[in-house]
């Protein structure tokens, strides 16, 4: 209000857009964009760092369509880091580092971790090399849980791959054998990878999800000021998370500031966005301590 007048104020019902002329289909509209220098999301949602919004289940299905899953940290930082390990285990183009288990551990044991990562079978290996897979078809009305693996798990004639194999021949194998999971090794049969029906079968499903380099569903983490939240830091990159958000009511602050330059310093490669901020005074701020957004 100036000099006693108001001034003219609108809102969404006050304004119509008219639709023009469009050679352009849905199907063929690119929304994509880059949430930083390095990572790019195929549609331009990002869920909040809230305890009431973002956790692994929901991480997973906002990355599956395209947009990416902060996940909050009102967490236990160990717990923080179960959550972005579900999501990042949760599908793969190829699995680089599968869960496994020892021939001499128990089926108690393996049920265990099979329901914690929400799989089905685990390769079995023995100083590195693959010696069975065990699946739910071998653990089927199987009551002696105290077993050892080894009594139990498929080790003959095991279906494998060698390194370098597409999804498109993985997925011929599977057909063709009709299995579920494809061990990747090399000439000395030590496990490189694993590839799963299922992750071929999302890859088809969810064409636009949004993944890394390795076909993992992409999940950033929240992360507050001070020495004790940047603990939460080197275990968070070590199972990959994506990007860490420093994540405050006031961006533009010292702590922030400080916050955002020692995450740089000490981990280069880390992608790092920084805020809530409103000026371009606190943007150019944040770039210089080295945010990436």
């Amino acid at each position: 209000m100036r000099d006693g007048s108001m001034e003219e104020a609108l809102t969404f019902d006050d304004v119509s857009l008219r639709p023009g002329r469009s050679d352009i289909l849905p199907k063929d509209a690119d929304v994509s964009t880059r949430l930083t220098r390095n990572i790019r999301i195929n549609i331009p949602i990002i869920s909040a760092a809230m305890d009431t919004v973002t956790e692994a289940r929901l991480a997973i299905a906002l990355a599956r369509e395209g947009g990416i899953g902060i996940m909050h940290r009102a967490f236990e930082p160990e717990q923080q880091v179960v959550e972005i390990d579900k999501v990042k285990k949760s599908e793969y183009g190829m699995v680089v580092d599968p869960i496994t288990m020892a021939p001499e551990q128990r089926l108690y044991e393996a049920l265990e971790v099979m329901e914690k990562y929400r799989i089905s079978g685990v390769p079995v290996t023995k100083n590195g090399k693959l010696v069975g897979i065990l699946t739910n078809r071998d653990l089927r009305f199987e009551t002696k849980l105290d077993l050892k693996i080894a009594d139990v798990m498929t080790k003959e004639n095991l279906v494998t791959a060698p390194v370098g194999t597409s999804l498109e021949e993985a997925k011929e194998i599977l057909h063709r054998h009709r299995i579920e999971k494809l061990p990747v090794v090399d000439e000395d049969f030590a496990l490189k990878g694993l590839i799963t029906i299922k992750d071929i079968e999302k890859r088809i499903k969810y064409p636009n999800a949004c993944k890394d380099i390795l076909g993992r569903l992409r999940v950033g983490a929240a992360v507050g000021v001070g020495p004790d939240e940047l603990d939460r830091v080197p275990a968070l990159l070590r199972v990959g998370v994506d990007v860490l958000v420093v994540d405050t009511a006031h961006g533009h602050s010292v702590a922030v500031l400080d916050t955002v330059r020692t995450i740089k310093r000490r981990f280069p490669e880390a992608q790092v966005v920084a805020g809530n901020i409103a000026t371009a005074e606190a943007a150019e701020d944040l770039i210089q301590a080295g945010a990436d957004a």
